[in-house]
């Protein structure tokens, strides 16, 4: 196989790749939804329901909440990085050697479609990360806000000798 012919067979390949790992990334985008739907369900139908220490289900949820939402806002993050750095970037050093550019040309649309300032399908998926993890974080505020005032009275009635 020729110079030109192992160019083309690497960019072929990686172009794929990239594909794959979009595909990946939308997989991993429908488990982070689909754990915040589970999560919100979960506190619906648990929301009456207490282990020990007075500890709600709801708090549990509400953090577990949080916590997913945060996951799924650095992974969206994390993605878009690998995307634009490590496929973008090779895939255009390997076009530097072929006669047309599709990647670069699609990369440079892209840009400037951005500078319209237009939310890009990641800008909204950070977006519903940003807005379920404060959503569950204001849930949790107020189920924990209870317990913690019973510590807080228990320590000052304690110390008071009541």
């Amino acid at each position: 196989m020729d110079r030109d012919g192992l160019i083309w067979n690497e960019y072929k390949l990686y172009a794929e790749q990239k594909e794959n790992f979009i595909n990946r990334n939308f997989s991993t985008n429908k488990f982070y939804m689909t754990a915040i739907v589970v999560l919100i369900f979960s506190l619906i139908y648990t929301g009456n329901v207490y282990f020990l220490n007075h500890i709600s289900a709801t708090l549990i949820f509400s953090l577990l909440g949080v916590a997913v939402s945060s996951l799924w806002w650095m992974n969206v993050d994390s993605y878009n990085t690998l995307i634009k750095i490590k496929y973008a970037s090779v895939i255009e050093a390997i076009e530097e050697k072929l006669p047309v550019k599709p990647f670069t040309d699609e990369y440079k649309g892209i840009e400037e479609f951005k500078k319209k300032k237009v939310f890009m399908f990641s800008d909204i998926q950070k977006l519903i990360a940003v807005f379920s993890a404060l959503f569950f974080f204001a849930v949790s505020v107020n189920e924990f806000t209870p317990i913690l005032m019973k510590i807080v009275d228990k320590i000052a009635n304690h110390h008071c000798g009541i």
